[in-house]
């Protein structure tokens, strides 16, 4: 599978490598990083224009991998993101340097704790789970209905989650679904939604707007770039290019149209781009205020010119089919302080400005049950009396350890 790190394998067995878990220097591009470990820049020529933006979405700090063999870099893996990671690598017979962005494959766990308190919640779930970040998230969740300092010895606690694995070792961020804290001879609950926001009971009441109206003309959200919407393929960081046949981040929405169907601003701005860009076409490209800018690709014809300052709602071009492109479609993108952001988070529902917006609004409510809730509550309190038990990460990560050599320690890459 090509999603597998398998020249790191080959090489580590052929030349003794080790890999090492390294983290991205604040401050660093990738090109510094590249001379840093002596390979050419030719190698960014190599990269496609669409490819390149996403080197910035490398973050400072971020935790990679790599592969020397006498100090020198022979592969590395380096996220993008929890979902996708640029794969640098250097041929078996060569010198040569290659680029290419894959899918980062997990493990998914799921583990139910339950302990009783000697020391301290953060200290004891560090202590059985080896995992310290869960006891953050349930002081962060728990908010101010438990106080943590006055937790004392001989409280219990019990709790469900899921946890993402890698190279046996957790990878992003866990998921706590419920959980259960007895102090005080009281049962503290919390669950999750789907939405990942937390409640202290089965279900939620929700306070919907039946009417609004927006009072200030600068907050108007952002509006349709075409009359009718019809999304063909959402904003998200692993997609299936069908021209491309391999996994690309798409950092935008496509909408259907017909060739020839007129395109307006989104919002007031200036055009600080209207021509021709690879892989996308023809483009315009739209600055407004709050750091926001939008971009309309695949166009078949151009209506605003570099320069030009455009009320929101007015027309700017035509949807077509230029760049690479399966079909006619509008390719709409919307970035805030440089950075991509899903469009429909903003389209009519998020306004520009930053500024508060007056809001009279007449809400009702309704009550809705947590999926799942019920079954986790049993589950918790059949649980929280029973003697201490959880998933032991040291003990998962030295027994992979222990069963997989430096070479196939990497070839798990795709299982872990």
């Amino acid at each position: 599978m090509r999603y597998i790190f398998v020249l790191l394998v080959m090489t580590a067995t052929l030349f003794s490598a080790h890999t090492t878990q390294e983290r991205w220097k604040k401050g660093e591009v990738f090109s510094a990083y590249l001379q840093r470990n002596g390979i050419s820049l030719s190698l960014l020529k190599t990269i496609s224009s669409e490819d390149l933006q996403y080197l910035a979405e490398i973050q400072a700090g971020e935790q990679f991998r790599e592969l020397r063999e006498d100090g020198k870099l022979l592969q590395a893996l380096i996220p993008v993101g929890e979902e996708m990671q640029i794969h640098l690598f250097k041929d078996m017979d060569g010198e040569k340097f290659h680029f290419d962005i894959i899918p980062i494959v997990c493990r998914h766990l799921s583990d139910s704790v339950t302990f009783v308190v000697e020391k301290g919640l953060s200290e004891d779930i560090n202590r059985w789970t080896r995992n310290p970040r869960l006891g953050y998230l349930l002081k962060k969740y728990y908010g101010k209905s438990v106080n943590f300092r006055t937790l004392k010895k001989g409280d219990r606690v019990s709790f469900l989650y899921t946890q993402r694995s890698r190279l046996g070792k957790p990878y992003g961020s866990a998921n706590i679904k419920a959980s259960l804290i007895q102090t005080r001879g009281k049962n503290k609950f919390i669950f999750a939604d789907e939405g990942g926001i937390f409640y202290d009971d089965t279900h939620k009441d929700i306070a919907y707007i039946v009417k609004k109206r927006i009072k200030t003309e600068h907050g108007k959200p952002f509006a349709r770039p075409l009359r009718k919407m019809r999304i063909t393929s959402k904003f998200t960081y692993k997609r299936w290019h069908p021209i491309l046949k391999r996994y690309r981040p798409h950092l935008g929405v496509d909408f259907g149209g017909r060739k020839g169907t007129p395109i307006y601003a989104t919002h007031a701005g200036k055009v600080i781009y209207s021509g021709w860009m690879s892989g996308y076409g023809k483009v315009i490209k739209i600055a407004h205020s709050g750091g926001f800018v939008s971009l309309y690709a695949h166009q078949s014809r151009l209506a605003a010119k570099k320069g030009k300052y455009v009320k929101r709602g007015e027309m700017i071009g035509f949807v077509g089919n230029t760049g690479r492109s399966t079909g006619p479609h509008l390719h709409f993108g919307l970035y805030k302080n440089s950075k991509a952001v899903d469009p429909m988070q903003y389209v009519q529902k998020k306004a520009l400005s930053q500024k508060r917006i007056e809001v009279k609004k007449i809400t009702k409510h309704k009550i809705v049950e947590i999926v799942g809730a019920k079954e986790n509550k049993i589950f918790l309190l059949k649980s929280i009396g029973r003697d201490a038990t959880a998933f032991r990460w040291i003990t998962y990560t030295n027994l992979y350890d222990r069963i997989n050599d430096r070479s196939q320690h990497e070839k798990q890459d795709n299982k872990f």
